[in-house]
């Protein structure tokens, strides 16, 4: 099966007075459907440059990402901030969730963005908050939620309009521990049952308890890949 997503030897260098820093340096890795894949690394690594240039939101400097089969280099901008909205579903530390509007209209803002909101995409968008245990906060405002509610939210908010690729940038960095074991399972369940292709970058490692495969960066290379249950266990365990 072609996986979702493929990066082939993708960098993304900066220049800095007169210097040249490569952020991202000669990275390739794919993504199949179905597959919940953790982005780790120490801070500086790349992890989150890399994101970014997988999301469309940068532009790599050489190389080449994919999903589902369009390359993002030949796309204009406002081809890329369409594709963004279509392909792509979004979850990220700070949840950036709309104070004004109640827990369902921000899970709905995706499908009324890509104009497909109507009396189906707004049952789907109920089913999946009831599905996320919210079916008693439908209509609340994100000020009176807490923070694993709020990042619940989110996540319903990036699965909405049926995406290809799903990325988390940090999802649980304002969680507790419990809470934040509880809203990665919940994200990784909701990959592996919808059969998305999954990318989270986290600092916690204990979290790649959930994933089916680790990838950790330094100095803007991937440094090793880890495959097989056993190999990520001992990972978290030795960290």
């Amino acid at each position: 099966m072609q996986p979702v997503l493929i990066a082939e030897s993708v960098s993304k260098i900066y220049s800095n007075n007169g210097s040249s820093v490569r952020a991202v340096d000669n990275v390739s890795l794919d993504v199949k459907a179905g597959e919940f894949v953790a982005l780790v690394g120490p801070s500086g690594s790349g992890k989150t440059t890399m994101l970014a240039v997988l999301a469309s939101l940068l532009r790599p400097t050489l190389g080449h990402v994919r999903i589902d089969g369009y390359d993002l280099n030949d796309m204009n901008e406002t081809e890329r901030v369409r594709f963004r909205r279509e392909k792509i579903g979004f979850t990220f530390q700070n949840n950036n969730l709309l104070p004004y509007l109640t827990v369902q209209e921000n899970v709905e803002m995706m499908l009324k963005l890509n104009q497909k909101l109507d009396k189906e995409g707004r049952e789907r968008a109920r089913q999946l908050l009831v599905w996320l245990g919210l079916e008693d906060r439908l209509n609340a405002l994100p000020n009176r939620l807490s923070g694993g509610q709020k990042q619940r939210v989110a996540i319903a908010r990036s699965l909405i309009h049926n995406p290809s690729l799903v990325l988390a940038d940090e999802p649980t960095a304002n969680l507790d521990s419990e809470r934040a074991y509880q809203v990665v399972k919940v994200f990784s369940d909701l990959i592996h049952e919808q059969n998305k292709a999954g990318i989270m970058v986290t600092h916690d490692l204990r979290l790649c308890v959930y994933v089916d495969k680790v990838i950790q960066m330094r100095d803007g290379k991937i440094e090793q890949v880890l495959t097989t249950r056993q190999e990520i266990d001992n990972f978290i365990a030795c960290a």
